[in-house]
């Protein structure tokens, strides 16, 4: 009896994970930074070299995208302009001390199919992140705001590989 018990609850933990993944797999789940449907195959990646540039190539080429040096044999080009980062204050406490900070991320670039000798538009990414700041915790809040300028620009490589998967070549 107990057998058959411990039988009827695997199959049941069985019979809840595939209903999970045939639920997931139909929403249009796919891991986070990986864009489908792209209608090119090779990408140049030319102009300033970026602080996220690196981050940029290796999802490129997790895309599985072909990365060439050469203008005339990519599909795509894509030109980084330039990036800025600023930090402003939010808000100060009654005594004058700071309280919040605002982050700013700036990145140009622009992007054009590779037999068109015309760029499109230079696009422009503005990130912003908030938060709080403790002159007891400096070293702690440095770290975050470390963390928080690298967050920013792993959004920025996400958003450009958006932009890219939109483009129509062939």
């Amino acid at each position: 009896m107990q057998r058959i018990f411990l039988n009827k609850q695997s199959n049941f933990l069985w019979l809840f994970i595939v209903c999970i993944c045939m639920t997931i797999s139909a929403c249009g789940f796919h891991l986070r930074g990986m864009t489908s449907n792209l209608s090119f195959e090779t990408v140049s990646v030319q102009g300033a070299n970026l602080s996220f540039k690196r981050q940029l190539l290796r999802n490129i080429t997790a895309n599985d995208l072909t990365l060439v040096d050469e203008v005339t044999k990519a599909d795509v080009v894509l030109d980084l302009i330039n990036e800025s980062n600023r930090k402003r204050i939010q808000s100060l406490a009654g005594t004058g001390v700071v309280r919040e900070f605002e982050l700013y991320y700036q990145v140009s670039f622009r992007m054009r199919e590779g037999n068109n000798p015309e760029w499109g538009k230079t696009q422009t990414l503005q990130l912003r992140r908030d938060y709080s700041y403790n002159d007891e915790i400096v070293l702690g809040k440095a770290e975050e705001e470390a963390r928080l300028n690298d967050d920013m620009r792993n959004d920025a490589v996400r958003e450009i590989m958006r932009r890219l998967s939109f483009i129509k070549t062939k």
